[in-house]
């Protein structure tokens, strides 16, 4: 399976053209948006009929620049659009679980009681990719001069859990950095999209 995703892009058609690029030439399985489509919801719309004209299904997360109902609604206009948030996607060996908004708060109620209800249900026998928008905590993806500014919630989320793949965005000062937690790879795949190949026997 690959994957074309990426994060941050805030309505920027030098961005948005890169995809495009990225897209015609790879011919990706699926785009993955890890939040901040627009500009505090600003050219949602436009960025969103951008996506959808590339006809491949796009997995989408709010940022902290959109609100849940912004991508629940604009995704419901655009068939290639999906609303990831609070949900499940799944694509052949591959589950996908999606986590938007936030990116400020090292601890997330709300997200620690849809991710307890996940694990009582998810099915065991599928690769697992999660999609967040703030980055895991204690990683190089969440590290800034004043240190670690990441989600904590999200952390033990993926420590428990262990996903072959977790996507986040956010901190634009990492853009395209990766790290592990034991078998997790996370990265953050930056503005301008990033490939990311994924095998059915990846463990």
């Amino acid at each position: 399976m690959k994957l074309l995703a990426f994060t941050d892009v805030h309505v920027s058609k030098k961005s948005l053209e890169s995809i495009k690029e990225k897209a015609i030439k790879e011919k990706p399985d699926l785009l993955i948006c890890c939040g901040d489509l627009s500009v505090f919801g600003s050219g949602l719309k436009e960025a969103a009929k951008f996506l959808n004209d590339l006809k491949i299904q796009t997995l989408i997360i709010p940022g902290n620049h959109e609100m849940v109902e912004e991508i629940k609604y604009i995704c419901s206009k655009y068939k290639y659009l999906i609303n990831l948030h609070c949900g499940v996607f799944e694509f052949g060996n591959f589950n996908f679980f999606g986590w938007g908004t936030g990116g400020f708060s090292f601890i997330e109620e709300e997200f620690e009681r849809v991710a307890k209800k996940f694990i009582k249900s998810y099915d065991r026998n599928k690769k697992l990719i999660f999609i967040t928008h703030a980055p895991i905590y204690g990683t190089k993806l969440d590290y800034l001069p004043m240190g670690h500014r990441g989600c904590k919630s999200t952390r033990r989320f993926v420590e428990e859990v262990q996903p072959l793949l977790v996507l986040c965005g956010h901190f634009h000062e990492n853009f395209k950095k990766q790290d592990k937690i034991k078998k997790s790879l996370i990265i953050n795949p930056g503005k301008d999209g990033m490939i990311i190949e994924l095998k059915e026997n990846n463990k």
